[in-house]
């Protein structure tokens, strides 16, 4: 239970200054060092929790879509990995109060009494003596959120990730409350190995893969293990939004520690920026541009200097029509690539690869109209028959992935369009994979995504490029 006591701050003067001034002073500058993090709205984000000097940059770059919310959450989890006190479990302070050299932060008593109950949670302030992992998530809220919140601290030991899964879910709340996983991520190799690592790591992230994630590549592997688990529930979108290392900061480089922030958001709602899809146009119409020269080679990917957005890994189909009728359509069920090459790729594809047209000539150009549907990762939906995946689907929404064996087949949500009851979605799509409509065929899986889909004529994007490079103004991409 909670009580009066206030949790004071631990490593004041150890990791940050223990003044407010100073402090400030330094989590300014870490803003400073922030990256543009491409209008993420995210539910949750991982943050790193070493001394300001070295990660400050990074955490600032995790908590400031946060910081510029018109609403800013008025409830922060903080869920990290122990570091000081081996302990078995997750545990929570029964402190009402968590002070630093900014203030105080009052514990959210009800969401904190629930959190008591639940399975592999413990009440028990000892292994907080010395802990660093959450405070120092909390001193970076206290400087950047404009208005008051509550906390929900929660310190992970040696636990389940389905216990800190299940905590999670206690606590997920509504548009109130965001979660905060404290995390570094690899520890003491040289600086190139570092760096290696951590962009593989971010790779599965990206991908919620938790099942791959363990200690060598994250100190808070496990706390990361039961947010990816949640996202993965709720078909969330995570994004790499700053990969740096100690030593970019003159930290010895023989020897460096890893960081990244990252953003989950969900995907329903999550769009990039409108400077973002106009790039991603312009590379797509590009990548035609070249194939049509090349006989339908796509062009060779370059380095991506461009934004968090579109360097992170991303399922994509691309979308071809002519005067309104198709004339292409290919992509990728699975992310494999940085969104722009995989864009770029299945530009070309649909062009040149789908077995259903001639190839593109150039003539046609003029007339095309592209569209881009970034995919979210596909959900379960436990369906054993005909009418039970019906009365699942949600028109218009959902896309759909159903397959047995070696046969798959997928329709995007625009497919609505064209099919809008239920039931002739799902038999037209059976029938695509290869299988009788008559019976429901045996083994069959089903899977749900969503998609972001945005898209002009190519004409209008040519004329966007050509305004941009003579520093004309370009009209907004809706």
């Amino acid at each position: 239970m909670l009580t009066t006591e206030v949790h004071p701050a631990q490593v004041a003067g150890l990791f940050y200054p223990a003044e407010p001034g100073p402090l400030n002073t330094l989590i300014a500058q870490a803003r400073n060092g922030a990256r543009a993090e491409g209008g993420v709205a995210p539910k949750v984000v991982v943050a790193p929790h070493a001394g300001i000097v070295y990660s400050g940059a990074v955490a600032a770059t995790a908590f400031g879509p946060w910081a510029r919310r018109a609403e800013p959450p008025r409830r922060i989890v903080i869920v990290g990995p122990a570091h000081r006190v081996a302990f078995r479990g997750l545990a929570v302070h029964p402190a009402t109060r968590w002070r630093t050299p900014l203030g105080e932060a009052p514990v959210a008593p009800a969401v904190h009494a629930e959190l008591a109950r639940v399975r592999g949670v413990s009440v028990n302030p000892r292994p907080f003596a010395g802990e660093h992992s959450l405070e120092m998530h909390l001193i970076m809220l206290q400087a950047m959120l404009p208005a008051p919140f509550e906390i929900v601290p929660i310190l992970v030991g040696d636990a389940d990730p389905r216990d800190v899964a299940e905590a999670l879910r206690v606590v997920w709340g509504g548009p109130e409350t965001a979660v905060a996983v404290s995390s570094d991520l690899s520890h003491f190799l040289d600086r190139r190995a570092a760096e290696t690592i951590d962009a593989d790591t971010a790779r599965r992230i990206e991908t919620l893969d938790a099942a791959s994630l363990e200690g060598r590549r994250a100190c808070g592997y496990l706390p990361l293990k039961g947010a990816l688990a949640i996202a993965a529930e709720c078909d969330m979108r995570a994004s790499s939004l700053h990969l740096a290392t100690s030593a970019d900061v003159g930290a010895d480089a023989s020897r460096v520690v890893g960081y990244g922030a990252f953003a989950l958001e969900y995907a329903a709602s999550a769009q990039l920026q409108d400077a973002d899809r106009e790039i991603l146009l312009s590379a797509c119409l590009a990548g035609l541009q070249e194939a049509v020269r090349n006989g339908g080679k796509p062009p060779a990917p370059g380095p991506n200097g461009k934004s968090p957005a579109l360097s992170c890994l991303r399922a994509t189909f691309i979308t071809l029509t002519e005067r309104g009728r198709l004339r292409g359509c290919i992509g990728s069920p699975a992310p494999r690539r940085p969104l722009i090459d995989d864009a770029i790729v299945n530009t070309a594809q649909a062009g040149f690869a789908d077995p259903r047209f001639p190839p593109l000539k150039e003539s046609e150009l003029a007339e095309l109209r592209l569209d881009v549907s970034i995919l979210s990762h596909p959900r379960p939906v436990p369906a054993q028959s005909e009418s039970e995946l019906v009365n699942a689907l949600e028109p218009d929404r959902d896309g759909l992935v159903l397959g047995a064996g070696k046969r798959r087949a997928l329709f995007l949500p625009s497919v609505w369009r064209q099919l809008p009851d239920s039931r002739a979605f799902v038999r037209h799509l059976i029938a695509k994979a290869g299988f009788e409509t008559a019976e429901w065929p045996e083994g069959l899986e089903a899977k749900r995504f969503r998609v972001e889909s945005f898209g002009a004529p190519l004409r209008q994007v040519e004329t966007r490029e050509i305004a941009a490079a003579t520093n004309g103004a370009a009209p907004a991409l809706h």
